[in-house]
This record gives C-alpha cells, sequence and structure tokens, in this order.
C-alpha cells in the first residue's frame, strides 16, 4: 500500500473512529517503527483479514457449497474415518 511514504493511487480513503487508548498505542508503535499510523493500521488489518477475516470467508464459502448440495455427507465421512482408524490399529497390532 505504501512506497516510503506516498500511498499507491489505488488506495480509499475510510474514517474510523477507535477509542483513544487504541490511537494511543497505535501511536507509540508507529513511532517506535518509524513508521506513520496509517502503516499501522493498514498492517493490522491485513494480518486480520489473513487471519479471521479469511476463516469467516472460508466458513461462507463452505456454508454456500452445502446450501448448493456440493458437501459429502457426514455419514461417508464418518465411514472413511473409521475405516482409516480401523486400518491403523491393525498395522499397529501387526507389529
Amino acid at each position: 500500500m505504501f512506497e516510503g511514504n506516498a500511498v499507491r493511487s489505488n488506495a480509499v480513503p475510510i474514517s474510523v473512529r477507535l477509542p483513544a487508548e487504541i490511537i494511543e498505542k497505535l501511536d507509540r508503535v508507529a513511532a517506535i517503527m518509524e513508521r506513520p499510523r496509517s502503516w499501522v493500521i493498514l498492517d493490522a488489518v491485513r494480518e486480520y483479514l489473513a487471519d479471521e477475516g479469511q476463516e469467516v470467508l472460508d466458513i461462507q464459502a463452505g456454508i454456500e457449497e452445502a446450501e448448493r448440495g456440493e458437501g459429502v455427507p457426514f455419514e461417508e465421512v464418518l465411514a472413511e474415518l473409521e475405516e482409516k482408524v480401523a486400518r491403523a490399529e491393525a498395522r499397529r497390532a501387526a507389529r
């Protein structure tokens, strides 16, 4: 998003209200890292989207697949799992 101190042309300005204590922490982190506050915020948002945000998107995609009938019935999954466990236990018993 940032190239040096310049913002890329695809950046969209937004306005967010944050509690004062969060702004204070952002400013302390930015000062320590010698980065602008907006860089710290962008980094935090990217981290969130890569982790929790992606999880939300993945869950929604799974829900949509299930609604389209693209899922695997639970009974099939359970049967396959039980079969794998049984094979593993048989191998362990043969040792």
